[in-house]
């Protein structure tokens, strides 16, 4: 019998049981006492509560990281340091577990290591996205033990192609989650399912920890004790009501935490509790008695943050027509719904409905959320040049598939650089066109944006590169062998060191200091000179 019409027939028998037993699909619970929704004047007081404890942590470890690399930089008045991961697939994420491994004094022991530890906020998109939740929702253990526990295996015998889909009986739970979810009146898309399947690879915990919601993290070991850099993962809008169906480059960027989705962007300007997405509101107010849980899960977000199946737009074909694994994802919708290009985006109940402040989306009942590099800004970067969040230096692990061999070229941060300055958002340094990057070798090696200028935040862009393995492997490339998924992260250590490159480490701690304003070592001259872009 055909895999495909065997799986169906699975389903058929099994669903009603096992739907039953789902720990996937959102539930009623008592609404909060607190407001559901909230104008975008500045970060949440739980954010600003999460910082205010991080940032003593943040500031000692960065101090002794900055004392470990050079004895002469000062350690008084340091500045907040970020991270950001872009999207690239699984080889965005391997390339930035290496340069989170290289980073992390738990798990690496070059020039490099403890700045993880020094971290304020960290980002990630698609592929850093995938990374990002991998790393957070495991309640952030190593990257060795990550890649040995769950990832080796994982993705050599990846659910993401069809031969592999009964590997473990995860793709029966799987159909069971998205059914539970239709049950409670939910009606799934492509994501759902593919946002399970990814979370059978990067999730610990029974049904490919689909007990794990955004939120929960809050209440994880090193989150409580404010040990980790606080996580934001971002997403895309497409407003399908409009006649489109992939984003214009100024679409509104939203970003979710622990503890709030939303957007600084005008149009939306607001946020709502991360926990109760998925609840019925109008203007900021619950339109039931109950609200809903559930709906964060950790799986569904992540894959919202890289859902890329927009790109089919309205020649969405039918079930039979669909080649490789998106059969399957549309064999298992098809038992709930007829299939339509609906089923191609991430859908929330809009949180912003008739919300004053959210002009741009307040007559949508639903918002429809894609990729977070749709709009070709690959590298997530717009939640942390917001005035509201004081951020000094950004650390940008870029790798986006711009080339023919799928390296960086530098238009993706360019296009940020643009859109934050029609945006007013005037802290984003300079950053030239791709063309200056080709030319210059920018987008081959480690460089410094933004250092003459104590207005805006440094930027210190780390592109991928083919230090030690050919990583330029493809967005598409959904399967690596133990080799491949070890060379890959070993190269991304190789990105986060410039290669080893013994000077490296002072002139990212130079970088780094020179926010201070301190007298700096004598060794930054010549880092300036090399690294500092204008």
């Amino acid at each position: 019998m055909h895999l495909l019409t065997s799986f169906i027939l699975a389903v058929g028998i099994l669903s009603s049981a096992q739907a039953a037993l789902s720990g996937y699909a959102p539930v009623p619970a008592t609404c909060p006492g607190t407001p559901l929704v909230r104008n975008a004047t500045g970060i949440s007081t739980s954010e600003s509560s999460y910082i205010s404890a991080r940032a003593p942590l943040a500031s000692a470890a960065l101090g002794a990281w900055l004392k470990k690399v050079n004895s002469a930089f000062s350690t008084t008045n340091l500045p907040a340091v970020a991270l950001t991961t872009s999207g690239g697939g699984y080889r965005s994420l391997l390339t930035g577990a290496g340069v989170i491994q290289a980073l992390d004094s738990r798990d690496s022991n070059v020039g490099t290591s403890g700045l993880y530890q020094g971290l304020t906020y960290q980002a990630g998109l698609s592929g850093g996205g995938w990374l990002l939740s991998s790393f957070a929702g495991n309640n952030y253990p190593t990257i060795s033990n990550l890649e040995t526990t769950l990832w080796t295996t994982a993705f050599a015998e990846s659910l993401l192609v069809p031969d592999n889909l009964e590997v473990g009986g995860a793709y029966t739970q799987i159909s069971a989650d998205v059914l539970a979810k239709n049950a409670a009146g939910y009606p799934p898309t492509i994501v759902d399912v593919y946002g399970r399947l990814l979370a059978y690879q990067l999730l610990k915990g029974p049904d490919g920890g689909v007990a794990i919601q955004l939120s929960s993290i809050t209440g994880f070991s090193n989150f409580t004790s404010h040990n980790v850099p606080f996580p934001i993962i971002t997403s895309t809008n497409v407003e399908t009501s409009t006649g489109v169906c992939t984003p214009p480059n100024n679409t509104v960027i939203y970003e979710f935490s622990p503890y709030e989705f939303g957007s600084f962007d005008s149009g939306v300007n607001a946020f709502t509790q991360t926990k109760y997405l998925g609840t019925s509101l109008s203007n900021g107010s619950p339109t039931k008695a109950t609200c809903e849980t559930n709906y964060d899960n950790l799986g569904y977000i992540l894959g919202t943050s890289s859902d890329v199946f927009d790109e089919l737009c309205f020649t969405f074909p039918l079930v039979a027509d669909v080649p490789g694994i998106l059969a399957n994802i549309s064999a298992i919708l098809a038992q709930t719904h007829t299939l339509t290009f609906m089923d191609e985006y991430a859908i929330y109940p809009n949180p912003f409905y008739k919300y004053n402040h959210s002009t741009l989306v307040q007559a949508q009942s639903e918002l429809t959320l894609v990729d977070g590099g749709e709009s070709h800004q690959n590298n997530p970067l717009f939640p942390l040049i917001q005035p509201a969040r004081s951020v000094d230096v950004i650390l940008v692990n870029d790798n986006s598939a711009d080339t023919s061999g799928n390296f960086p070229d530098g238009s993706e941060i360019y296009q940020t650089y643009m859109q934050a300055q029609l945006a007013g958002l005037t802290k984003m340094p300079v950053i030239p066109p791709s063309a200056t990057f080709l030319s210059e070798g920018l987008n081959q090696r480690p460089t410094f944006f933004g250092c003459n200028d104590t207005s805006k935040i440094t930027i210190v862009y780390l592109p991928n590169y083919n230090y030690t393995f050919p990583s330029g492997e493809s967005t598409e490339k959904v399967e690596y062998l133990p080799s491949e998924t070890s060379g890959m992260i070993a190269n991304g250590g190789e990105v986060a060191t410039m290669g080893g490159n013994a000077m490296f480490p002072t002139c990212l701690a130079c970088a780094i200091a020179k926010k201070t304003g301190d007298t700096l070592p004598a060794a930054c001259t010549s880092c300036f000179s090399t690294f500092c872009y204008n």
